[in-house]
């Protein structure tokens, strides 16, 4: 593929570790393959606790249990006085080795999608983005010359909903498009960090593009408050070494509990969690 040469200073830069690197070296010092998000709901947040403690408080807590952390941007972007010097300050809490992965899912073209990319790598500080494919490879180009960086599609989404438009079926060959996607997908990584998104709640679709991409890391979403069957999403998503997937949980680990003892309380659940994925791994 021929690329527009860039200038230095316009050039995309990178940290020596790229995401997949620190995605297998977690996964194998923590035997895990548990993702928390960090998604602060101030509603939940424990009185007296403000969210930068409340967060560095549940890394803390659980970055022994875990292959990958996930905040979802919105969860920051609502308060737009603040919000992304915090996400900042959060990625930069993580320790070392563990990759973050932020839920952004952008999909722009041309220049806004080469400032998104900015902003995530180069402003955040993260390792891995998710991508909204819906405008075509150009869109996810500016992400993808991040070669150390990963970009995760979303392919079959974990929500109700999904099914109005990721399961329309294609007229030229009968498949349904999440199939499609998952397809370029494997067209897409040509250099080595693309992933895809697939719903912890949909099993047979996980399944059905695991086969098609029986190399590409995907990320559960859709196990605890979205009652995901962990057990069957595990094994339907599985790649041939028994990993290459990321089962994130949010809610059902950062709200645990409910007072003074929300860390050892969301250390619990992330090492209950952590061990039922494994059980399930096999």
């Amino acid at each position: 593929m021929t690329s527009t040469a860039v200038s230095e200073s316009d050039a995309p830069t990178d940290a020596p570790a790229g995401f997949r690197a620190k995605y297998e070296r977690s996964v194998a010092r923590n035997e895990s393959l548990l993702c928390v998000g960090l998604d602060p709901d101030p509603d939940r947040i424990p009185a007296g606790v403000d969210a930068r403690t409340f967060l560095l408080d549940i890394i803390q807590a659980t970055s022994d249990l875990v292959c990958c952390y996930k905040p979802n941007i919105a969860f920051y972007e609502h308060d737009v006085e603040h919000g992304l010097a915090l996400l900042r300050d959060v990625i930069a809490a993580v320790p070392d080795g563990i990759p973050v992965l932020v839920d952004a899912k952008r999909g722009d073209i041309g220049n806004t999608a080469r400032f998104y990319a900015k902003a995530i790598y180069e402003g955040l500080g993260a390792d891995a983005v998710t991508l909204n494919p819906y405008l075509g490879r150009d869109a996810l180009e500016p992400f993808l010359e991040y070669e150390q960086r990963y970009a995760f599609v979303l392919c079959h989404t974990s929500n109700a909903g999904a099914a109005d438009v990721q399961e329309l079926t294609l007229a030229d060959d009968g498949a349904p498009l999440f199939e499609r996607v998952a397809r370029n997908a494997n067209d897409w990584n040509e250099r080595g960090n693309v992933g895809l998104v697939v719903g912890a709640t949909f099993p047979e679709q996980a399944a059905r593009i695991r086969a098609i991409c029986p190399d590409l890391p995907l990320l559960l979403p859709g196990i605890g408050a979205q009652d995901g069957d962990l057990r069957l999403a595990v094994r339907s998503a599985l790649d041939s070494d028994r990993a290459g997937i990321l089962v994130n949980a949010s809610r059902g680990i950062l709200y645990a509990g409910d007072g003074a003892d929300y860390a050892s309380a969301a250390h619990d659940e992330a090492k209950r969690l952590r061990d039922e994925i494994n059980a399930a791994r096999g």
